[in-house]
């Protein structure tokens, strides 16, 4: 980043400016609440040499002399010009931290001119020329509501109780459809399995499927799709968890306010993984959609949110094992609320 030549807060001494000519500092300091001229700083002449005497006061930059006032000298920098081997902004190992920067030495506190400090003008933010610091090292891990966030182990097993349960339900209301279904196309794929087996591709004479297979087809996954939503619906919204979710102990919540889904916001979470089923028939593209929906957590950062949370604002998180989760468990109504004597 260039920067236009002007008087800037030095960086190495929040009290002071100096003037910047595009690529380095050169002049002597200013106070920083001193109006500065409207040019750069008259050209000084050279400090001479001088001998350094031996148990005397530590050296001391002389009238002109490109440094800073607390006596760290300025040398000349890669392109040979005074002051830019020390505060040139953007360059890595060259320029020293401003206060608080994180990884330095130093008290951690504000940036010069940060709004809000006294004696500190015309200056918003890091120097020019500096990045805005950063967290330093990995940011902590989020608890919504002070509760870690579910794992994906823990999901992808309440999850399969979950498939598992409504697998018995289709078994139950499903099955005779699904009976009825193969018995209409099974002539045609017990022929084509012969030939498969005796190498023949020919498809001529292939047995017709009865046309109620499209129907019952049909049937089938929207009993399917109706089961999934009467088995998950109406717990989400209640408890935030379905039977999967108690024994895995984990929880649904909204992302905003640690209460109930409720059915809107529970319909909206289970329409993006449910309603797909309805699209099994399409090549496969509704198990493609849930597939995706399924694996996105693993991608997610840094709520691990599937693509359904996500529509529905909500987070997973992993409940304690030490203590009973209030909303589920059973009041004791031998003791009633009050203040234990």
């Amino acid at each position: 980043m260039s920067l236009e030549p002007g008087w800037y807060v030095d960086p190495a001494e929040p009290e002071t400016r100096r003037w910047w000519d595009g690529e380095g500092w050169i002049g002597a300091p200013i106070p920083v609440d001193v109006t500065p001229p409207d040019g750069p700083p008259p050209a000084e002449p050279e400090p001479a040499a001088t001998t350094p005497v031996t148990g005397s006061a530590p050296d001391r930059p002389t009238s002109g002399a490109p440094g800073g006032p607390t006596g760290r000298p300025v040398g000349p920098g890669p392109s040979g010009r005074p002051g830019h081997g020390w505060g040139q902004p953007g360059q890595p190992g060259q320029a020293g931290p401003w206060p608080g920067q994180p990884g330095q030495p130093g008290q951690a506190g504000p940036w010069p001119g940060q709004p809000g400090q006294p004696g500190q003008v015309g200056q918003q933010g890091p120097p020019p020329g500096w990045p805005y610091p950063q967290w330093p090292g990995r940011p902590p891990v989020p608890r919504p509501h002070g509760l870690p966030l579910a794992s994906y182990g823990a999901r992808l097993v309440a999850r399969l109780i979950d498939l598992g349960v409504v697998f018995l339900l289709n078994v139950v209301v499903n099955g005779w459809f699904v009976y009825r279904y193969f018995e209409a196309i099974e002539p045609y794929l017990r022929e084509t399995m012969r030939r498969a087996l005796n190498g023949d591709t020919s498809t001529e004479g292939l047995p017709q499927i009865d046309d109620q297979a499209g129907g019952l087809q049909v049937a089938i996954l929207l009993i399917a799709t109706a089961l999934w939503f009467a088995y998950e619906v109406p717990s989400m919204a209640a408890r935030g968890q379905t039977f999967g979710k108690r024994v895995a102990r984990v929880r649904a919540l909204p992302i905003d306010a640690d209460q109930p889904l409720g059915f809107g916001r529970a319909t909206r979470r289970w329409s993006t993984m449910g309603l797909p089923t309805l699209l099994w028939y399409c090549c496969g593209l509704g198990l493609l959609l849930q597939f995706v929906d399924a694996v996105s957590p693993l991608f997610d950062q840094p709520l691990r949110q599937a693509l359904h949370d996500k529509r529905a604002q909500t987070v997973v998180v992993q409940l304690p094992r030490d203590r009973p989760d209030p909303r589920t468990a059973p009041r004791d109504r031998a003791d009633p609320p009050g203040d234990t004597p």
